[in-house]
């Protein structure tokens, strides 16, 4: 594969100062291990491949990176690594070096996800954390967190038969853009209506496994709004944490037995059912000290969609809506790893 050359750093580069979060991108570029996604990524294109010179797949990551960690739309990712300093010397791009184009990226997003390469490095990361010494299995917090798409929502409710019109030629976006929200809605996402609040969202959920204690994110899977929160339980069990912690979502009487059987302390919260109204003074204490063991989990969402604009999802389709937010999820522990050891 031809690779395009992106520039040694120049005497010039290293005596510019630093911009914006420089400090910041430069003590996580000191922390990761980036050879080791360099290895992951490197069979991600056949040698043998046409085309013109690709990116260092690295480069490209690196940039996916910086989109998530600052929040920034394809078009504002290209402006900023124009622009920024920082954005460049954590990329790898020396000052004269061209930028990829948002057509690019999306595309090279495209075969990570295809690849099944998300998986794998964020997966390395966590070995990273682990051997740092970061990870510590006090316990897993569980909590999944609704983000609404960018696409048009279509109608609720349909006549039996009623089909919706397929957009036109020019209305299609090109493989791996973002959809225009006025013309376009996503067919997986689906709507939900959320406890306590009025009206819906139409959208996706993340679930995730939260290591207590240090707030790292161990295991996250994405699917359309409407899926119940317990459907995704088993998958984020790490399997070594001494502790499960979870509202009363996710209790039911096989879990906790199974949870007990793996060694695993079931930290559950119960709900009133039909049979007792009202729970006993003894769960409701239960409740209040896992209510506040778990409370932590929700920096994780604050800090998406608050610190990492993760309040929407850009792209169209479920398999685009896990890549966004495992990308999310990677740059989300390595912020947290520079946090945890400043």
């Amino acid at each position: 594969m031809a690779v395009k050359e992106t520039g040694q750093f120049s005497f010039v580069d290293a005596l510019l100062p630093q911009a914006g979060g420089g400090g910041r991108l430069d003590r996580l570029s000191a922390l990761v291990k980036w050879y080791r996604f360099e290895k992951l990524l490197r069979g991600l294109r056949a040698e043998t491949s046409a085309g013109r010179p690709a990116y260092p797949p690295l480069v490209m990551f690196k940039a996916l990176l910086l989109q998530s960690l600052y929040g920034l739309s394809d078009a504002e990712l290209e402006e900023a690594l124009y622009d920024r300093l920082s954005f460049r010397r954590f990329a790898g791009l020396s000052l004269e070096a061209a930028v990829p184009d948002h057509t690019t990226r999306c595309r090279f997003r495209n075969l990570l996800s295809q690849a099944g390469l998300l998986e794998k490095l964020f997966g390395e990361l966590d070995r990273q954390l682990d051997a740092a010494g970061l990870i510590l299995r006090r316990g897993t917090m569980l909590d999944a967190t609704i983000i609404e798409t960018g696409a048009a929502r279509p109608p609720r409710e349909r006549l039996p038969g009623q089909q919706v019109p397929e957009p036109q030629a020019d209305e299609r976006p090109a493989d791996g853009e973002a959809a225009s929200p006025l013309k376009l809605s996503d067919p997986d996402a689906r709507f939900t209506r959320r406890k306590g609040r009025a009206g819906s969202s139409y959208g996706y959920k993340a679930h995730v496994g939260v290591d207590e204690g240090s707030g790292l994110i161990r295991r996250v899977k994405t699917t359309p709004a409407n899926v119940n929160d317990t459907v995704c339980a088993e998958a984020l069990i790490c399997g070594d944490e001494r502790a499960f912690l979870a509202d009363s979502a996710y209790h039911t009487h096989a879990r906790a037995k199974d949870l007990k059987a793996r060694g695993i302390k079931a930290r559950l919260m119960r709900r009133p059912n039909r049979h007792h109204k009202t729970l006993p003074p003894r769960l409701q204490r239960l409740n209040t000290l896992i209510a506040k063991r778990r409370a932590a989990v929700e920096t994780t969402f604050a800090t998406w969609k608050r610190r990492m604009g993760l309040s929407l999802i850009r792209y169209r389709g479920l398999a685009k809506a896990e890549a966004q937010v495992l990308i999310a999820a990677i740059a989300f522990n390595m912020r947290r790893w520079v946090t945890l050891t400043s």
